[in-house]
């Protein structure tokens, strides 16, 4: 008589599911939404800006581009398990006020049987180089499934694993004109707990459509360096959401010059700009309060100035309920919680509907 001896190994500490034969796709072999400038050169391969870009925009931008903010990768697969090997560019993986699931980790989404996104996994980053299972027991069924990647680390690499022998089709990144959103730190996804919860994201998969993050913690200032980049993306809209990081005074110098060169560029490309959102504390602090009033003055009276111009396509989203009225809507009174997140993509959807043509 003879006897097989089957041994299964079901999992370990790292939760990599070690059953059989992995299948691994490198997501490079594909491509990624999120990644414009189409195949120009890059430093390295998930940098947000193309490698020339070095040398116009500020050190601080530059370095900022090199994280995989507003990345996502899609793929349609049967598998009743999917892996992931992902590693990041830098040894911290968290912040005092962003977890590193945010940070760092994947965020996994897939399509239900009526075609809605929802949300399916997320990941727990503990070093720079993951191995992790997002999800196993799947239930049987040909889907389609979204990776986000991290929000305030670099990828270096990122691989899809499912079973041997299951089915895998890889999605190419579509080709409708993206949503390209200039900002700061919020744009760039502080302090959301992980990728898919920022509200670029979240409008992403609402509208069916690329996403190009190009939020600069810090640093989003109206560049002309990163206007010119932008310029150079066919988008379906621009949005600049910059006064985070700016003065009155700044934004009276550059919003109408920034818009004239989108304009130039693009000349029917709808253009929105929006409001500061205000400290959620603000009310109690007048200093806080006087600030936001003064920035807002100042981008609407460059916006009235682009109108009496005859500047068309430009839209305006009024900052004052970004956040909610409750104070619940961030983690540290300026950056958004999820919640957050949230009420920021329902108060940014009429506006973009209105641009597009979508109403």
């Amino acid at each position: 008589m003879k006897y097989i001896l089957l041994i299964l190994c079901i999992g370990s500490a790292s939760g990599v599911v070690a059953q059989g034969k992995i299948q691994w796709h490198d997501v490079t072999e594909w491509g990624v939404e999120g990644r414009g400038w189409g195949k120009q050169e890059r430093k390295r391969w998930f940098d947000r800006f193309p490698a020339k870009a070095e040398k116009t925009v500020t050190r601080a931008v530059w370095n900022l581009s090199r994280h995989s903010a507003g990345m996502m990768v899609r793929f349609k697969t049967d598998a009743n398990a999917i892996q992931a090997k992902w590693k990041v560019l830098s040894p911290n993986l968290g912040m005092e006020h962003m977890p590193p699931s945010g940070v760092s980790g994947l965020d996994l989404y897939a399509r239900d049987v009526k075609g809605k996104w929802r949300w399916a996994a997320a990941t727990r980053p503990s070093k720079q180089a993951m191995h992790a299972t997002l999800l196993s027991g799947i239930a049987a069924g040909l889907r389609e499934y979204a990776i986000y990647l991290p929000l305030y680390n670099g990828t270096e690499s990122l691989s899809i694993g499912v079973p041997a022998g299951a089915k895998f089709e890889r999605l190419a990144p579509r080709k409708a004109k993206p949503l390209v959103f200039y900002g700061t730190s919020i744009t760039h996804g502080a302090c959301a707990s992980r990728p898919g919860m920022v509200h670029t994201a979240i409008l992403g998969r609402r509208f069916e459509m690329p996403v190009i993050n190009i939020g600069f913690s810090g640093n989003g200032k109206m560049h002309k360096a990163v206007g010119d980049l932008m310029a150079e993306v066919d988008a379906a809209v621009y949005i600049i959401d910059c006064l985070p990081n700016m003065s009155a005074a700044a934004v009276a110098t550059h919003c109408v010059p920034l818009v004239q060169q989108l304009r130039k560029a693009r000349p029917n490309t709808p253009i929105v700009l929006v409001e500061d959102r205000r400290f959620t504390n603000a009310w109690l602090v007048p200093r806080a309060k006087n600030l936001h009033n003064a920035k807002h003055a100042a981008l609407r009276k460059a916006y009235a100035k682009l109108k009496s111009d005859g500047v068309k396509h430009v839209y305006y989203l009024e900052g004052d309920a970004l956040l909610g009225d409750d104070s619940e809507g961030t983690t540290d009174g300026s950056h958004p919680n999820d919640l957050g997140f949230l009420r920021q993509a329902n108060a940014f959807e009429p506006v973009l509907r209105k641009a597009m043509g979508l109403e």
